[in-house]
Parts: structure tokens; C-alpha cells; sequence
């Protein structure tokens, strides 16, 4: 729970908070209730589950500890690309060419469901398209330019090519010296999003209770979860609250890290130099390890991630620590100022590649999402789908990502960060 409060109080200063109006709340579990699938965790991979899961005549209830989208799917970056978090050649080693072909095509068709999602469910959501992948010198601009000629070669994917003469069209910044461009990915206002989603699952019949933390979970058949004000008997068991589990599952906890992200949102921009800063309006990332990230509004501000923490400490002041680092990228909003600050934490895997699976003993039917190691906006809407058929009998899709090898974390929580 003490993460729990450490995360929302980061978040306390969100722009998307401040600007995206809570217009539906849900009551929290009071007493208890049998129902053919329970959900632990209202955000994007938990919510995408529910609604296909509802759709397909299953008795869904949902548990959220707080508010849906009050972890990292309602305050991320916004940004929607193709691909993991981890490089191919991590997925080419554990499962071979075929199925890491097959990981990608299904991260390709996450961005077609998120597409889907919106116009299906009537989400405004603020999506644009196009992705810019920047490298910050020369050196890096070879090896991603070499990146992406293998992406298309062996995985069918085109991307644009961009070189340092073309930087000025694509990025008012003298920090880049060459990238990719790709139409395909791009982004959007992550809680207006999942809020959309929560409605779109009320209304297929999922039962959805905000602020009802689980405190235990009985396996067995029916598992049981235990809360405050009651308890969820379910035939199946679906646990998609991250690193936020805790003493729920200890036995994936050991397997995630709890790492802390940051980003600031300046005030509203002249539009004319919004528009200056990414022409093309793209979510933009770099190729760095601990990478910058960063788009415009569609209010016309500049939003701006970068940094991380692997402790669970955060910079004193973030809005004045995310405003340095946005102007080493931007000098010419030297005299903007930073409005918002906000932070929360994600969950990496060891080798940054998403962990699917279901808990070992017992009756098999608790499954588990985690690990999307801070990208996962796209790719928790289709890892839902897959649970969801692979809860409701077909585990083909769901079983490839299954038979990635996971080690854990060394020692006990506080050593792991």
C-alpha cells in the first residue's frame, strides 16, 4: 500500500487530471458476490479484458484500488508505437525468427485496436498520428537507421528514413542528427482513453467498483478475492494491477521493478510556435537508454518526459526539473513555464519484455498481464483480447507470449530498486 500512496501523491499534479473531467464514478464492492470472472486493476490491460470478456456472455467484475486511470494508464506519455519495450532480438532469442515475427505483427495489430476502440466506443481521445524515433548523434543515428533497414527487411515494416539534412522539417531542435519517421503509431490522452473504456465496459455489463483494494487472494476453484468491504468468488481470475499487486501475488512481484517516470506539461503555447517545435505534430522519443519523450497537445502545449528513478524517490521539484531538461532540447521556450509535474511508477522486467502467463499450482485459472516496461499503452488493449480468448478457451495467441522466460529481480524489494 505504500507504493500505492507514494504513486498517486507523484500524480497529484497531473495535467491530464486537471484537464479531463471524471464525469462517471463506480460504488466499491460492498458485501459479497460470485460472478464467472473477476479483474484485478482498472486500467487499460484490465478494461480491455472486461469488455471483450462481457461481450462473449461472461459475468465480469472488476476491482480497482483507487480510481480507473489512476495508474500509469491514465498519466503515461501518450504515446502509441510499434513494438516492445524490449529490441526483436530478445524475442528471436528465447522463441526463435517465426514467433518473434508473430510478436511483432500482433504489437502492429495493437495499434489497429486501439483505432478500433475509439471509433467503436465513440472515444475522443485526441489521437494524431505519426511517430518520430530520434537519435541525439551521429553514431546513434547509424545504428537506428541499421535498426529500422533490418525491421523492414526480416519483419515486413516499413519506416521512413530521416537524416540529418531533413532534421529542420521534422524538429525545431539542433539536438538530433537523424531518425525514423513511422504514420502508423502515434498519440493520444491516455485518460480520456481509458476513461472511454470504462464506460464502454459499464455498458457491456461488466460490474466495475473504484476504490476496492484486494487485500488477499484464495486460489482455488472458485478463487476467492478478499477486500474490505467484501469478497469475489470467480470460476477465473485475471490480475492486471502491475506493480501494484503487492502481497496479492508475491510471486510475480519478485519478477517486475517498480521504476519512477516523470513528466511536465508547460502552459499553453502561441500556436505558431507549437506548431514550430514538431512540425508534423508526432509523439516524438529518442534513442537513448534513459530516453527523452515528448508531443504537443492538442491545446497547444508542450508535453515532456524523460528521466526515471529506481528508487522510490522523486526530484524535489518536477515541473522545474522537467522544464531544465525540456529546454536542453527546446532553448527557444527558455521563458515558458512548466504548469504541470507529475510522476508514478511502471513495471520493467528484467529483460524489458511483457510477462503473460497464469500462476503456477492451483487450478490454473488465475492468469496474470504485467511488465510492459513503459510501453504498453497500445500494447495492454490487445494483451486483454489475448487473455480474454485465452480465458474463454483459446490460448494459442495468449501461450506465445507465455513461453517468454522471466528471472527475477535479486533480493527482496528494497534491494530490487
Amino acid at each position: 500500500m505504500r507504493l500505492l500512496q507514494i504513486d498517486q501523491g507523484l500524480a497529484r499534479n497531473s495535467y491530464y487530471a486537471a484537464t479531463t473531467p471524471r464525469t462517471l464514478s463506480f460504488a466499491p464492492l460492498d458485501g459479497d458476490v460470485r460472478c464467472d470472472v473477476a479483474i484485478v486493476g482498472g486500467g487499460l490491460a484490465g478494461l480491455s479484458a472486461a469488455i471483450d470478456l462481457a461481450r462473449r456472455g461472461r459475468q465480469v467484475r472488476l476491482l480497482e484500488a483507487c480510481e480507473i486511470g489512476s495508474g500509469a494508464s491514465g498519466r503515461n506519455g501518450g504515446q502509441a508505437i510499434h513494438g516492445l519495450a524490449c529490441d526483436q532480438d530478445v524475442i528471436e532469442a528465447q522463441l526463435g525468427l517465426d514467433d518473434a515475427r508473430r510478436v511483432w505483427k500482433l504489437s502492429i495489430e495493437a495499434l489497429d485496436l486501439l483505432q478500433q476502440r475509439q471509433a467503436e466506443h465513440g472515444i475522443d481521445c485526441e489521437w494524431h498520428a505519426g511517430y518520430l524515433g530520434l537519435a541525439s548523434s551521429a553514431r546513434k543515428a547509424a545504428r537506428l537507421q541499421a535498426w529500422a533497414d533490418r525491421i523492414e527487411q526480416v519483419y515486413a515494416y516499413p519506416l521512413q528514413r530521416l537524416h540529418s539534412v531533413d532534421m529542420p522539417r521534422w524538429i525545431a531542435s539542433q539536438r538530433y542528427h537523424g531518425g525514423i519517421h513511422d504514420p502508423r503509431s502515434g498519440h493520444l490522452n491516455p485518460l480520456k482513453y481509458t476513461l472511454g473504456l470504462a464506460r464502454a465496459a459499464a455498458a457491456a455489463g461488466v460490474a466495475v467498483h473504484e476504490h476496492s483494494p484486494v487485500r488477499r487472494l484464495r486460489p482455488g476453484a472458485p478463487a476467492v478475492l478478499e477486500t474490505a468491504r467484501g469478497n469475489v468468488s470467480a470460476d477465473q481470475v485475471l490480475l492486471a494491477g502491475n506493480v501494484h499487486l503487492g502481497a496479492v501475488a508475491p510471486e510475480l512481484a519478485t519478477r517486475i521493478m517498480p521504476v519512477g517516470t516523470f513528466i511536465g506539461c508547460t502552459e499553453v503555447l502561441d500556436a505558431a510556435l507549437a506548431d514550430s517545435l514538431i512540425p508534423s505534430r508526432a509523439a516524438v522519443c529518442d534513442s537513448n537508454f534513459v530516453l527523452d519523450y515528448f508531443r504537443t497537445t492538442n491545446d497547444d502545449r508542450l508535453l515532456y518526459g524523460g528521466r526515471v528513478s529506481y528508487s522510490l524517490a522523486a526530484p524535489a521539484d518536477l515541473a522545474a526539473s522537467m522544464g531544465r531538461r525540456m529546454r536542453a532540447t527546446f532553448p527557444q521556450l527558455r521563458d515558458v513555464k512548466v504548469e504541470y509535474g507529475w510522476g508514478g511508477f511502471v513495471d520493467i522486467t528484467m529483460n524489458r519484455a511483457p510477462d503473460f502467463g497464469r500462476l503456477a499450482g492451483g487450478a490454473g485459472n488465475i492468469y496474470h498481464l504485467q511488465g510492459f516496461s513503459g510501453h504498453g499503452l497500445a500494447l495492454t488493449g490487445l494483451a486483454g483480447r489475448l487473455v480474454a480468448d485465452a480465458l474463454c478457451g483459446d490460448a494459442s495467441r495468449f501461450d506465445v507470449f507465455t513461453r517468454l522466460r522471466h528471472r527475477p529481480f535479486p533480493g527482496g524489494p528494497w534491494l530490487r530498486t
